[in-house]
This record gives structure tokens, C-alpha cells and sequence, in this order.
């Protein structure tokens, strides 16, 4: 007797797309030794510096290799609570404010599952990480998506979530820098935003994964307003400021009963992030910062460049203040986001990702990351200007 094993799949997992990046990166997949330059996935090109690599090797070395606390190792809590004054100026406590997790989309996975109830609604802002809105279907939560736009330089406003909200949201969600479009906020903006949070009483969950990443003017975060701290989980982590991507390190902060709720669901499934990691963590906060200003000056650079080129180009692309990713509006083509993605890789062996796989306000947009080697990016630009010139003639 056969039998289809998708009838055990739940309903609501069975309904979720695939992430747009990876199945645009199947066709690239299959492009391997075609000189293909990839401006696709969001990682840094540079290797995590030496030091960090060398005290976890030294860490491993020593026989660190058992379980920690659910909430991470207490050095690594204290070097958090830290980095985290002076860089952030938000003071938490180590001892029950701050968890250690397994990077930061874990953190996410973790607040959503501790603080949503089923039909409870999110706000967040779009374009944005394509994790967002399945991480909400997961947990029987209903989104809300607030749409910000490139005339805004992709800044989230007030007034966007003023217009968008309905009764019964609950959550905020938030991503600044932001990813995909390198938009974020000034001070100004968040005040307003946390005025609003406060009016209706909504919990903040900030990821701020990109903060070190910012290009003009100062990253402020929201926690570190007046009345924020208490109704905000600051989430943060290593892989992208500290080139740590593969390490798999995160952590999040905030009032002690939400960080202890989200533990709870925490030590019941992932238990605690790897010791080895967390020693490597421990390292790039207390002796890193160094490293991080030159990797910024180095994306800085990247960013200047790919933005000229794209305008030069044709394609109206804003200067993003954060982040390492351009968002340009690829329109002017004639050509939907993923026809272009498509026709650049198969034509000029360059992979970029659509931007509709951010959400539906990302069409007509494309993403293209610059967190890859300097004359990587001029060729890149050099064959996408070729593409362009000649879709338009």
C-alpha cells in the first residue's frame, strides 16, 4: 500500500515558500565553474580575524568542549552587557537579562515562540530579512506589513505604522540597519516610532545585526530611548560586523521575565549555543573592535562605488546609511525583478537576488550585496552596465 508523506506535513508549514534567495541560488548552483560573481548571498568576504579563530582553537584545545549555562557562558554575558553600554548605551544585567543563542535568527525564532499567541499580529517593515513573515506563520501569528520606500531612502516612519496598524498587533518588529535595503532611522525617526510603540503598547524586537555597519551619522538604538528599554529585546549577534557568520553566535536582551521566557523555549530545544563558539565570541567583543572599524571602512568603500556605478548605469539606486547591500530600482529595464536577475546571470554570470523575495514591496527592485572583493565588484558593475545598455537599445 503506498502512501503520500506529505499528509503528515502541518498545514501551515506546507503553505510556506521557500526562501526566494535560495531557490534563485539553485540556478547559480548550477552555473558552478562559469565564472559567475555573486552579489547574492549576504556574507562578509572577509575571513574572522585571526585572534578569534586562535582562542577558540586554544578553548578547544584546553577540553572546553561540554554544555553551558541555558543563558551562555557568564564571560561571554558580562563581555555582552559591556559591549553593549558603551556601543549601544542600554545597560543589562548578566546574570538574567541577557541569553546567548545560536545567532540571531535563532533569538528571533525564540522571541516569537515566547511571546506570540496564535491570531496575536506583527508589525514589521517591508522589504525586509525573508524570515520575518514565515517566523510569524510558525507560530500562528498574523503579519502585518508596514511598506517603506526608496523616495525614504527606505526609512521606516510613524506615520507608515500609524496608517498600517490594526487592532490587536501586539509586536513590533524592527531591522536597523535593514536588510535588504540598507535603509534605517535617525534618532528622530525612532522616537517617533517609539512614541508610537509606546501609545500602543507594543513590544519592540529590535535586530540590529547590521548596527556596526552604518555608514553616515551615529546608530542609535531604540532600547536606549526613554521608556523603551523595558517593552524592547535587543537582538544582536557576531556574523556580520565581526565576519563570524559560520559560528553561529547571537544573543538577545532585555527585561529579565521576557528573557527568561524565551530560555524556557530555548533550553527545551536547542539547549545552549556551542562553548567554542561562545569562547571565539568572548574574544571578538573584548579585542575585535579594531577589525570591525577596518571591515566598515572597507564596505564604505564597496558602497560608494556600486551605487555610482549602478546610477551610472541607469538604475536608480539610493545610498544605503547601513548594511552591506544596494537595492536598486531595476523598472527602467521593461523587465520584472526576476526576469532581470535571471537574464544578468544567464547573460553576464552575475547573481543578484529579486527583490520580491523580501515581500511584495521589494518588486521591481533587485538586491545586490557588496561584501565581496573590490575589483569583484567593478567587473560585476562593468557586466551588468553591458546587460542594461543592452536590454535598452
Amino acid at each position: 500500500m503506498s502512501t503520500d508523506p506529505k499528509k503528515w506535513v502541518a498545514g501551515h508549514v506546507a503553505s510556506l515558500p521557500k526562501s526566494g534567495i535560495r531557490d534563485f541560488f539553485e540556478l547559480v548552483a548550477k552555473m558552478k565553474g562559469q565564472d559567475v560573481i555573486s552579489l547574492g548571498v549576504g556574507e562578509p568576504d572577509f575571513v574572522t580575524p585571526w585572534h578569534v579563530r586562535e582562542a577558540a582553537i586554544y578553548a578547544l584545545e584546553r577540553g572546553k568542549t561540554y554544555y553551558t549555562s541555558n543563558l551562555g557562558l557568564i564571560e561571554l554575558r558580562r563581555a555582552i552587557a559591556s559591549y553593549v553600554a558603551e556601543h549601544f548605551a542600554v545597560d543589562y544585567r548578566p546574570e538574567d537579562q541577557i541569553l546567548v543563542s545560536v545567532g540571531v535568527s535563532e533569538a528571533l525564532d525564540l522571541a516569537f515562540r515566547a511571546f506570540c499567541n496564535p491570531g496575536d499580529k506583527v508589525m514589521f517593515h517591508q522589504p525586509c530579512y525573508v524570515s520575518y513573515h514565515p517566523s510569524i506563520t510558525l507560530v500562528h501569528g498574523q503579519s502585518i506589513a508596514v511598506p517603506t520606500f526608496a523616495k525614504d531612502n527606505f526609512a521606516l516612519t510613524a506615520g507608515a505604522l500609524r496608517a498600517a496598524w490594526q487592532p490587536g498587533a501586539k509586536i513590533l518588529m524592527l531591522n536597523l540597519p535593514c536588510n535588504p535595503t540598507g535603509g534605517t532611522c535617525t534618532r528622530e525617526q525612532l522616537e517617533a516610532i517609539a512614541a508610537f510603540a509606546r501609545e500602543k503598547d507594543l513590544l519592540v524586537l529590535s535586530d540590529e545585526i547590521y548596527s556596526e555597519l552604518t555608514f553616515e551619522g551615529t546608530h542609535t538604538s531604540i532600547a536606549s530611548l526613554p521608556g523603551m528599554a523595558e517593552r524592547t529585546i535587543f537582538l544582536h549577534g557576531f556574523s556580520k560586523a565581526f565576519a563570524m557568520t559560520g559560528w553561529r553566535i547571537g544573543y538577545a536582551c532585555g527585561p529579565a521575565p521576557l528573557i527568561d521566557a524565551m530560555m524556557k523555549v530555548h533550553q527545551y530545544t536547542m539547549m545552549c549555543a556551542s562553548i567554542i563558539a561562545q569562547e571565539g565570541a568572548i574574544e571578538a567583543l573584548q579585542r575585535g573592535w579594531d577589525n570591525v572599524c577596518r571591515m566598515r571602512e572597507q564596505y564604505h568603500r564597496r558602497r560608494d562605488l556600486i551605487v555610482r556605478r549602478l546610477n551610472a548605469a541607469g538604475l536608480a539606486c539610493h545610498s544605503p546609511r547601513g548594511s552591506f547591500y544596494a537595492f536598486p530600482d531595476v523598472a527602467v529595464t521593461g523587465l520584472t525583478e526576476k526576469e532581470f536577475a535571471v537574464g544578468l546571470l544567464e547573460q553576464e554570470k552575475v547573481a543578484v537576488v529579486p527583490g520580491a523575495a523580501f515581500g511584495a514591496n521589494g518588486a521591481g527592485h533587485v538586491r545586490a550585496c557588496f561584501a565581496t572583493a573590490y575589483d569583484q565588484i567593478i567587473e560585476a558593475c562593468d557586466r551588468i552596465e553591458r546587460f542594461v545598455q543592452k536590454i535598452r537599445k
